[in-house]
Formats: structure tokens, sequence, C-alpha cells
């Protein structure tokens, strides 16, 4: 079968995610083969860049043969079973490494099915902890202005980003929502670090009034990425946790994205040199391949919860594949290879290839800004440079971009008017060339009155 023949069965049966099906009456729906690599397969052959790592999730390529091999023999030995009253190799071989890795004396691994769930657990746990210590009085949360953290109703509660939580709103909790230290609004010659301590003024203000009936604050730690890839100083993360200590409020690291080398280092919050209360982790956590998460937290918050069943100490929060051996093969594998490859090393020179394939787009004049932390490069167009005036969004310039290299072979789905490199670390500095090329095209194309 073809493509088309693919396409029209698809449109039959399937409604698609962060998707108005309706665009599909012009935008080609395309049906993917196979994979390999960066590479994407359509039925006809044709080969696609997958320069978004396929939703942020696919770490070390498509059809990875070492992830592969680890499922295929976890496959033949255990596929599943209850983690409630049974345990497995893998879960605790997986727990032990990253108790390793992660920052600080994080000491426990609560898993879960997908990102949006680990959130679930970690804003249950924490209300939860403050209530078997007595302190029922805490029952809210404070994000920052411009987050995001998934799409279940907790979890859609405490981001910020209208397009996914205006129309919910009648069925979300209250939040306290501080403003972003989002380096895009810094005032002319002033530093990200400058900028960030300033905005965290709001933030220390916040936790003064609210301290008392917050149970945490909940961040996405360097980069806001479902927020336009919007990116903010390290410093901002030191104050705050130092603040969370001071009024006895939890600190969520909503990890999902940033985590596993993306920001340069394993995980972000190690720029900050910081350890949250609860770590959370999932799509790269499986190089990619199956939808898994856990949240890391300290021996204090387990033991708060340790009593006789009998009583509502308990932390009774399930999925029915909590700990999949196959996720944690997967998981262990990908664990693997940052060991085995020199990972971050590597990306730290891919890194730099971004950065210098992309440095004459500051000169765009449709082109605000280009910021890049590790593996995730940005390039905001604006409509005017000067007065960084947005282009309206109904005129879906970054659209024009993701058709653009479609034609071309690379799979650039932006965010608004944000074109994103956020690549597999098996990319070459070739192929980063290849795409700087394709975006620059897209973007002069996009932006042509």
């Amino acid at each position: 079968m073809n493509n088309q023949q693919w396409v029209q069965r698809d449109l039959n049966v399937l409604w698609h995610p962060c998707t108005q099906m309706k665009d599909h009456e012009q935008l080609p729906l395309i049906p993917i083969r196979s994979g390999k690599g960066v590479w994407l397969e359509d039925f006809e052959g044709r080969r696609y860049l997958d320069a978004i790592s396929s939703w942020w999730v696919n770490l070390f390529g498509h059809a990875n043969p070492r992830i592969n091999q680890a499922i295929r023999e976890q496959l033949d030995q255990l596929e599943h079973v209850l983690l409630a009253g049974f345990s497995h190799e893998p879960v605790i071989r997986l727990s032990e490494q990253l108790r390793e890795l992660a920052p600080g004396k994080l000491a426990r691994c609560f898993y879960a099915d997908n990102g949006s769930s680990a959130i679930e657990v970690a804003l249950k746990m924490s209300y939860h902890y403050w209530h078997n210590l007595g302190k029922k009085n805490k029952t809210r949360f404070i994000t920052l202005a411009n987050s995001y953290h998934g799409e279940t109703l907790g979890a859609l509660a405490v981001g910020d980003v209208a397009l996914y939580k205006e129309i919910y709103k009648p069925l979300l909790m209250d939040v306290i929502t501080a403003p972003s230290p989002d380096s895009f609004f810094r005032e002319k010659g002033e530093s990200e670090r400058v900028y960030a301590e300033r905005q965290f003024i709001h933030m220390e203000k916040a936790l003064e009034r609210y301290g008392q009936e917050a149970c945490a604050v909940i961040v996405e730690p360097l980069v806001q990425c479902a927020g336009n890839m919007r990116m903010y100083d390290p410093v901002y993360l030191s104050l705050l946790k130092e603040a969370c200590d001071r009024y006895e409020v939890h600190l969520i690291a909503d990890e999902m994205a940033v985590g596993f080398g993306r920001t340069g280092t394993m995980f972000a919050c190690e720029q900050a040199n910081i350890t949250p209360d609860f770590l959370c982790l999932s799509k790269g956590l499986t190089g990619g391949y199956l939808p898994f998460a856990v949240v890391l937290t300290h021996e204090k918050v387990y033991q708060a919860f340790y009593d006789d069943y009998t009583t509502l100490r308990a932390f009774l929060h399930s999925h029915s594949y909590t700990g999949s051996p196959l996720g944690c093969s997967a998981a262990l594998a990908t664990l693997d290879l940052f060991k085995e490859d020199s990972v971050l090393e590597n990306n730290r020179f891919l890194a730099k290839t971004m950065q210098e394939a992309t440095a004459h787009f500051t000169d765009h004049p449709h082109v605000a800004e280009v910021r890049q932390r590790g593996m995730i490069l940005a390039i905001e167009m604006v409509k005017d440079k000067v007065s960084r005036e947005p282009y309206p969004w109904q005129e879906r310039r970054g659209l024009k971009v993701y058709q653009y290299g479609l034609e071309q072979g690379v799979l650039l789905r932006p965010l608004g008017n944000v074109v994103y490199f956020m690549p597999p670390y098996v990319i070459t500095s070739e192929q980063i060339r290849d795409l700087a090329q394709v975006a620059w095209e897209g973007i002069r194309r996009a932006t042509q009155d």
C-alpha cells in the first residue's frame, strides 16, 4: 500500500493528539513505515530527518540495536508483573542506577506510565506528605507563568499555557502563578542572570505570602519547553531551592524533557547545584521506546508514609503497568549507552556545531532571538525585530516552516512561531548543518510578506 492509501485508512478511524484534524484537508498526514537512526521513512521510501526526536523522546536514534536487543531479551524472560507485593530484577537494577545518577540524596523511586502521570504522583505525594505531618492547611501549589507539565487535570492545573489550559479551567484546582524568569523579556543589555535574580523577587513574595498553605513549587528546570522553548539562568533554581527550604515548601523538578543530557548535564538541576524534593523523569528515560516514568524523592518523604496499612498514611496511587519490566529494560539499556559512549562529551561537540550553524540567524530581519541550552536550540520568529512584536497566531508562520521542512525531508514541527532543534544524540555534524540550511530557507520563505 502507498502513503495515500494508509492516510485514507487513518483518517477514517484515528483522532490525533495536539491536532486540529481539519488541517489534514490541506496538510498531508505522513504515515511512517520504519525508522533508523535520525531517519524516519514513509511507505514510498521518502525519508525525514527527525530534528525534534519525535516529541523530545528519542535519544539514541530509532531502532537502536542495543536497546532493541535489551527489550527482546526481556520479552522472552518476563513481559509484565504487578508491582504490588511483587518485584523483579530490572526494576531493582534501574532504581539502584537512578539513585546513583540523580543529584543529591534522592533515595526512593516511584514508577508511573507517562510524564503527566508522574506529575500527578509528585503533586499527590507532596500534599499527602504534609497531611501526614499534620500540616493539613497545605493544599496549594505554586507554578511559573508559561509553564507546562502535562494534560491530565492535575498536571494541566499547575501549567500555564493557555492553548492547552483555558478551555478546562472550570475543572482545575486553583494554583498560585508567579512570573517566569524567561530571559526573552530581559531589558536590553541585561544579563540572563541579573534578569533571573530580578524575577525571583516575585517568587520570594509568593512564598512569603502563601508558604503556610503551599505544598510545593513546580518548575521545568532551565527550559520551558512547550512554552515556546523559553530559557532562563540556573541562578533562579539556586534561589528557589533555598527559599523553598526556608518556607518549608517542596520543590518539584519536572525534567521530563530536559533530563538525560538535553541541557548539557545529565539533569538540568545539576547546573544550579541543587537537589529537588521530587525529580520527575520520563520521555528519554527509555530512549524514547516505551511510555514509562519515575518520580524520585528523599528517604524522609518515604518514611512519612511508612505505617500500618489500616491508616490513611499509605500512598495508594497505582498504575497497572507500574515498573514495567520491558520499560525498565529499555531504560537500563539507555543508561548503559550513557556510560559506554561518552554521550555528554559528544553532545557538547554537537551543541557547539548547532550554535555555529545557526549563528547567522540572529541577523535575519524577522528573528528576535536564537537561544540554546545544550542540545536544545530555538529560533523565534517575530513580525518586528526591534519591538519583538509577534506574528498573529492566525498567520501560522511556523506551519509554513514545517511544510517546507517536510518537502526537504526534515521534520521540524514548530511551537507557534518558534522553530527548534532537539535532535537525537546520534545526529552528525553534517546533518546539523543540513538541518540549519533547511530551517534558514524555511524561515526566509515563511517571513516573506
